[in-house]
Parts: C-alpha cells; sequence; structure tokens
C-alpha cells in the first residue's frame, strides 16, 4: 500500500529527497518517439529552466536531476533553515512568483501601514507559504503543472 508523502518525509531523518514523475498513456516528455516519428527533445530543456526556477523561488536546492523520454528524476535537498530566516516580504516576494498574492499582502509590500488584526492575519498566511515553499508535493506540483499545459 502506498503512503502519502507527507508521512514518508522527516527533515529531522533527511533533507535529501530523490522524486520521480512519470507520463501517462506512454506520453512522450522527451526524447524521439519511435511510433510517431515525432521529436520532444526540446522539452527537456523546458523542464530543466522550470526545474531551476521553481529552485529558486522555493527553499530547496536540486541536488541532480535527470529528463528520461517519459519521466524525469529529481533530487532534492530541503533547506528548511533558510526558509526559517526569510522575512514576511520574502515569504511574500516568493509567494507571488508562483501565485497571485492577495492584496493584504501587496499593500504589506508597498509599505502601507497595516493595523493589527491584518498583520496578524498576514503572519497567518505568510506561515502556510513558508511550508509551502519548503513542501516537496508543492515544488512537484508546480513543476509537473507547468510541464501537463
Amino acid at each position: 500500500m502506498t503512503l502519502p508523502r507527507s508521512s514518508q518525509i522527516s527533515l529531522d531523518v533527511t533533507p535529501y529527497y530523490h522524486c520521480v514523475s512519470r507520463c501517462v498513456r506512454r506520453a512522450f516528455l522527451g526524447g524521439r518517439d519511435s511510433e510517431s516519428g515525432r521529436d520532444y527533445e526540446h522539452r527537456r530543456e523546458w523542464i530543466e529552466n522550470r526545474i531551476q526556477q521553481l529552485a529558486g523561488i522555493f527553499a530547496l536546492d536540486i541536488a541532480a536531476f535527470a529528463v528520461m523520454s517519459n519521466h524525469y528524476h529529481v533530487v532534492l535537498y530541503i533547506d528548511k533553515k533558510s526558509a526559517d530566516k526569510w522575512s514576511l516580504a520574502e515569504v511574500i516576494t516568493r509567494w507571488e512568483k508562483l501565485f497571485r498574492a492577495p492584496s493584504l499582502a501587496l499593500r504589506y509590500l508597498k509599505g502601507d501601514t497595516l493595523d493589527h488584526c491584518e498583520l496578524e492575519k498576514l503572519r497567518e498566511v505568510t506561515a502556510i507559504w513558508r511550508e509551502r515553499l519548503i513542501d516537496i508535493s508543492w515544488f512537484m506540483r508546480c513543476l509537473n503543472e507547468s510541464i501537463a499545459r
């Protein structure tokens, strides 16, 4: 029986994780399809660029990766200590590179004065974002979504 990623990952044990993602229905990720003769080699560069882009946003480093014809491997180093040091502005800025930030976060980045309740709410939201920015599942989600599109 398979287990969810969240129950398999323990940053206290090791910060390194090997992840694999496969295509369905014999779809080609990269290389030449021998049945259709179509060449998908250009996709390898797309995937490599996306991996590097996400590594600059998330609190993780890419130790290694390989893009095969119908799947890819990536070895991740999760840098939780670095993420714990990020300011609220840093978390918002990183999150905004992936998703639309709410107006409260944008006001904070502009330097607007927030009242106590707004600041507390922003701290709650950015704590969630900080956790997601060290989460392998969120990294793989962002990577696989762009590949699927």
